[in-house]
């Protein structure tokens, strides 16, 4: 068993009743929470959800610099700045691992990663994990995509292979995406989000 196994087994064993309390998971329909609290981004700016919304709606990963997960997957990020684009869609992307801010998930450790991955939209601080917890956001990487009137529409992962692009069947989040330009019903609009825990400050 390869390690990238173990750890996916560990996090699937990772999710547990306490936390769905103490963090209730974000509903399907439900308008997106904390839409005006500002955060402070890589590039200094302070900003909110809001602001960053655009015609058709706002796209929200919760994301990291070192995960495997993210590791693995970040290479399909590219292909979904390009659809939001195009589909005049708000993204952002939020790193809520407050208890790696001295290490792999400080500030400066967030600069170097947006530009090696060269980011196309903003890269924000959460502190406190405020965002994450109002969204119920468990895992890095863990998506949330709003339509223009504000109300969760997809939630989960970005597809349905972790390991490789090559062999994904399903894109749930590139889907998600066009069948709302479409005024389409989304057809799987949840599904289980894979990665590393988020790193809340205990």
């Amino acid at each position: 068993m390869n390690m990238y196994k173990l750890i996916f087994i560990t996090l699937i064993l990772f999710t547990n009743p306490f936390f769905a309390q103490k963090y209730p998971a974000l509903q399907i329909d439900h308008e997106m929470p904390v839409q005006n609290y500002k955060v402070k981004s890589i590039d200094g700016d302070f900003m909110s959800l809001n602001d960053n919304i655009k015609k058709n709606g706002i796209l929200v990963i919760f994301t990291s610099n070192k995960c495997p997960f993210v590791v693995m997957w970040e290479d399909r990020y590219k292909l979904v700045e390009d659809e939001c684009l195009k589909s005049d869609i708000g993204m952002v992307y939020i790193n809520s691992n407050e208890a790696r801010r001295d290490g792999d998930d400080s500030i400066d450790k967030m600069k170097e990663h947006a530009k090696k991955m060269g980011y196309k939209y903003p890269y924000l601080i959460d502190k406190n994990s405020k965002i994450a917890n109002s969204f119920g956001a468990k895992t890095t990487p863990h998506i949330f995509l709003f339509n223009k009137n504000k109300k969760l529409i997809y939630k989960g992962a970005i597809d349905d292979n972790y390991e490789s692009i090559k062999n994904v069947k399903e894109k749930y989040l590139i889907n998600a995406i066009k069948q709302l330009i479409n005024n389409e019903e989304i057809k799987i609009n949840t599904t289980r989000a894979v990665g590393c825990s988020i790193k809340r400050k205990k």
